[in-house]
């Protein structure tokens, strides 16, 4: 395992900051508005640049602890701005974060270690993460902030959309919701100049087609899930709603610690016995924050906050994900993918 280059990761409110200084450079061309509130009644902003119809939406903070969105999202923006070519024919839109109570929860701008990462570690329940919600809800309960996301794809209608995402530990992958040939290569090629394992056999994907390394394709309606007792579905999240104006959705995964232990394509030598030794551990160790918390909820006072709605929501797959390992065949018996599913584990 080694670390990605030292970055500090900005606040919202930094982010925010340095978008609007960059947008008053060229009001010719930039537009940032206020799109929505979240439930704490933080702010959702959108910086428009340019003015083509075809359009680029990039979504950022859709998950709390994946702090790596806001940083591609900024330099993105920049780039942008300085490469006429990009926006030649096309306009792009950028959601600084589709998650701003999240992101206050998540409190390690700037870890020099996974310990130091976890301990200020926050990631919402499922019914509470932007873009997942609308496969665990119906849509009459979406939050505010999943509203505000799907307003924006109906307003802009983008060709693409990108999503950005990260992982803790691991390598770069990227998900698709409709296959786009030909990007296994350029993908693999800037992952090998930023010195980043491509991550093969990325569990979060098990049993998904395969459209090169590192780059899966999600799976048509109807296709069994790899693991049944999950109980979100990608193909009813925010991702799919591009699809009704002839678009589709990129989600890039970057690992913010890499590992070498997810890009070998070898079969593992006992891939069924490796991965029940994971579920036996994932259960162990869910034992004991259970334990935990056990012993601190008579000291909450009957609280039910966002924190312990994710412990318990966290709590409660463990049991359903380790029992999916043990009484299924692996989704794939490679060493990328034993590795990977011991990453998620942990």
């Amino acid at each position: 395992m080694s670390p990605l280059p030292e970055l500090r990761y900005p606040s919202v409110a930094e982010l925010f900051a340095s978008v609007r200084s960059l947008a008053a450079r060229r009001p010719d061309l930039c537009v940032l508005e206020q799109v929505g509130v979240s439930r704490a009644g933080r702010p959702l902003h959108l910086l428009s640049v340019g003015h083509a119809r075809r359009a680029v939406l990039v979504v950022a903070g859709a998950h709390a602890n994946e702090p790596t969105g806001g940083s591609t999202l900024l330099a993105l923006v920049r780039r942008v701005l300085d490469e006429r070519q990009l926006r030649a024919d096309t306009s792009w839109h950028f959601l600084l974060c589709a998650d701003p109570d999240g992101a206050s929860l998540h409190v390690t701008p700037a870890p020099h270690s996974l310990l130091d990462y976890h301990l200020g570690f926050f990631r919402p329940a499922g019914a509470e993460q932007p873009e997942w919600s609308p496969s665990v809800l119906p849509p009459d309960r979406l939050p505010p902030e999943t509203l505000a996301l799907l307003g924006v794809i109906d307003a802009v209608r983008p060709y693409l959309q990108v999503t950005l995402h990260g992982t803790d530990l691991g390598g770069s992958w990227v998900q698709l919701t409709r296959n786009v040939p030909g990007l296994a290569e350029p993908f693999g090629k800037s992952a090998a100049e930023l010195h980043i394992p491509v991550e093969t056999g990325a569990c979060d994907a098990a049993g998904w087609p395969v459209a090169g390394p590192g780059v899966r394709v999600m799976p048509e309606f109807g296709s069994g899930a790899a693991y049944p007792s999950l109980p979100d579905d990608a193909r009813h999240s925010t991702w799919y709603h591009a699809h009704r104006y002839g678009g589709l959705t990129a989600v890039v995964e970057v690992p913010m610690w890499a590992s070498d232990l997810v890009d070998d394509p070898a079969p593992h030598p006992a891939p069924v016995a490796a991965i029940r030794r994971l579920a036996a551990r994932l259960l162990r160790d869910a034992r004991e924050v259970e334990q935990v918390l056990a012993d601190a909820l008579p000291r909450l006072a009957g609280a039910d906050g966002p924190l312990l709605r994710a412990a318990k929501w966290g709590l409660g797959l463990a049991p359903g994900l380790a029992a999916d390992w043990v009484h299924t065949p692996p989704a794939d018996t490679t060493m990328a993918y034993v590795g990977s599913v011991d990453a998620f584990g942990r």
